[in-house]
């Protein structure tokens, strides 16, 4: 971590300012060290760059072994096709030039692929996520003079008021034990005038019928590793079973989803054979791993916004569900 980065630092619990102590570093970064709560005396490690404000073991932790063993995957620098950008610029409405010199939180960064976005753009990103993918993004884009990595919970995010001119979180609420708490403690590391965006899965009729809905009661509850060498080995024997299903007329699109694999050959045809292996393993586990799964629906996510005061509220559909406002 950046010495400045303890500007905006509070803790957690209680608030106060963070100090450090025992800091070993080089390049203008901290690269181990404690935070120490000058409040409540609380103390918190920095490890490889990244301080740590909640411990290792947590109910993300299948997120921090996707992340870490497919590091790159789908980070647009590795696959040459913007899809992160264009997602990203989707759901947030930026415009050209919008966060140049911004100050910029990514809450749930994963291995870092809009984080790298934000940074391509000119914005300064303190990139946060409560699992060990924090040490993906690390690797992925530190050092970077723009780059802070954080890893934190969102329940209890530790950062002092107001000191982000734009927040967002996509692909992650929906993971979380309690969605509508996750989402409120978002804006309040957000500065007047300042934009959040958020995306979540859908609550659809047709959510029903997918069959990761079926097994998910089974697969959560796999250890992490075994769930993982059971997906590398279907995929290769179910993708060609849906890409067959996506040949229908008219229907095909959405048929191929009954096959529990997640194949994105027609979502972006740019990417190679083994890019669409690869992001089916990824995604695949993705859909069956996390111990938690609640998609929403557009009433719910507006009455948030407004819940939490925010303006220029809109929720729209966009393979996601996605919500954007301004504070």
């Amino acid at each position: 971590m950046k010495p400045g980065l303890l500007e905006i630092l509070a803790c957690p619990e209680c608030a106060a300012d963070l100090e450090v102590s025992a800091a070993r570093g080089s390049g203008g970064e901290i690269e181990s060290g404690t935070l120490r709560c000058a409040g409540c005396g609380r103390a918190y490690p920095i490890v490889r760059y990244v301080p740590r404000f909640v411990a290792a073991d947590n109910y993300a932790a299948s997120f921090g072994l996707q992340w870490n063993r497919f590091r790159r995957t789908q980070l647009d620098s590795h696959t040459g096709v913007p899809i992160s950008r264009e997602r990203l610029l989707a759901s947030t409405e930026w415009r050209p030039g919008h966060v140049d010199g911004a100050r910029v939180l990514d809450v749930g960064c994963g291995a870092g692929r809009f984080t790298e976005v934000s940074l391509a753009l000119g914005a300064a990103v303190v990139a946060l996520d409560y699992s060990t993918a924090v040490d993906a993004c690390w690797d992925n884009l530190a050092p970077h003079p723009r780059l802070d990595v954080v890893q934190g919970d969102i329940y209890k995010l530790p950062f002092k008021p107001a000191v982000f001119d734009h927040v967002y979180c996509l692909g992650v609420l929906q993971h979380t034990p309690d969605v509508k708490q996750a989402f409120l403690r978002l804006p309040g590391p957000l500065r007047p005038g300042g934009s959040l965006a958020v995306d979540v899965y859908a609550k659809l009729p047709l959510n029903r019928w997918w069959p990761k809905y079926w097994l998910r009661p089974i697969t959560r509850r796999m250890k992490a590793p075994v769930l993982f060498r059971l997906v590398e080995r279907l995929v290769p024997l179910l993708l060609p079973i849906s890409d067959a299903l996506a040949t229908i007329p008219r229907v095909g699109r959405k048929l191929r989803w009954m096959v529990p694999v997640a194949n994105h050959r027609l979502d972006y045809p740019e990417l190679s054979r083994a890019q669409i292996r690869e992001w089916a393993v990824l995604n695949t586990y993705d859909m069956l791993a996390p111990a938690y799964d609640s998609p929403q629906d557009a009433p719910t996510l507006e009455g948030w916004f407004r819940e939490a005061g925010l303006r220029d509220v809109r929720v729209y559909r966009r393979g996601h569900l996605v919500g954007h406002a301004v504070r």
